[in-house]
């Protein structure tokens, strides 16, 4: 069965909850799964090594998952309108999936969180969205067909899911925001279902 990565990095929860409703979405398509991943933090201390598994939550991401996968949906916490530096290190890393073209042609979606309504979303999942056009992915967004995306006041774009988490340490997602997640997660599984097919 056709695996999607749901690949991200959250320091505070708020961008791994949204990662788990785009999962959900995932497994609500049949004949698609989907894989929850994560990325290591990185650190200035360039000489001691990485934990090979983290304490709790999603296991760490390696190459070859990307290169298995079927299509990937990638999810990072707003830094100054731009990914965190753990997803940008990891996209760095990728070379030699590009070198082979391993990513070319396998569906993608991006998704988001922020601290408040204007911080940058859409810049950020706008530059998520450019390692993966020089994959050659195919870019997957929300339509304004899904009615959350026109009711909804806190995150959601037609970029991809997103969350205002506010100044709570704790992420509870709105209804729209789950719903937008979701559907981020099963478009993106809908195509890779379709190109599975063919």
């Amino acid at each position: 069965m056709p695996e999607v990565l749901v690949l991200y990095y959250s320091r505070n929860g708020s961008t791994a909850e949204l990662a788990r409703h785009v999962a959900r979405g995932v497994d609500s398509v049949h004949g698609a799964v989907s894989r929850l991943r994560t990325v290591a933090p990185v650190t200035a201390e360039s000489e001691r090594p990485v934990k090979a598994v983290p304490d709790s939550g999603a296991p760490y991401a390696t190459l070859e998952d990307l290169r298995s996968c079927a299509g990937l949906v990638m999810g990072s916490p707003t830094r100054f309108g731009n990914m965190a530096a753990p997803l940008k290190y990891f996209l760095d890393s990728t070379s030699s999936l590009w070198l082979s073209g391993a990513l070319a042609g396998k569906p993608a979606g991006v998704f988001t969180s922020t601290q408040t309504l204007h911080g940058g979303q859409e810049a950020t999942l706008l530059s998520m969205m450019i390692p993966l056009l020089h994959h050659g992915m195919y870019l997957v967004g929300i339509p304004y067909t899904e009615r959350a995306l026109s009711s909804t006041r806190t995150g959601g774009t037609p970029y991809g899911a997103s969350h205002v988490c506010g100044p709570s340490d704790t992420p509870v997602l709105t209804e729209e925001e789950k719903s937008l997640a979701q559907a981020l997660g099963r478009r993106v599984a809908e195509l890779v279902v379709r190109l599975d097919r063919n």
